[in-house]
């Protein structure tokens, strides 16, 4: 059985939980990893593969929505949009290796487009920090570490 909807679920949890929802994708990988069910590679791809575009919805959504963010609605206050965008002055393109870490992630994703990091900068950088994560989420259930 190709356990599709499985799959899915985890994607869409790796997808929102890279978004400024507040979700752990973690602990759906965890469970699925230990039920020994589903290749630890095919889902540490899935993960990686939702993290990653949910992180690129960021970048839009700090491309194109930041003359937005005096509105009510906007999901990041201004100090939180202040403290990120003083780490990515200071620190540059390479604080987006930080993009896996709760709480500061995210936010670091949509400056990034704020900031207009160009894409073909920001995916890789992303991409290495979010898979990086769930390969060692991947370790720690497996027994490797």
């Amino acid at each position: 059985m190709l356990h599709l909807a499985e799959y899915g679920a985890l994607f869409a949890a790796a997808f929102l939980s890279a978004t400024l929802f507040p979700f752990q994708s973690e602990a759906v990988l965890f469970a699925m990893l230990v039920a020994e069910r589903y290749p630890w590679w095919l889902l540490v791809v899935v993960a990686s593969a939702g993290n990653i575009l949910g992180s690129v919805v960021n970048w839009y959504l700090g491309r194109f929505f930041a003359h937005f963010e005096d509105r009510r609605w906007f999901p990041v206050k201004r100090k939180q949009m202040a403290r990120a965008e003083a780490w990515y002055h200071r620190y540059g393109r390479w604080t987006l290796l930080l993009s896996w870490m709760p709480i500061i992630g995210d936010p670091l994703t949509l400056v990034a487009g704020v900031m207009r990091e160009p894409l073909r900068i920001f995916i890789p950088l992303v991409a290495l920090a979010k898979t990086g994560r769930y390969l060692a989420v991947a370790g720690l259930s497996l027994g490797w570490v």
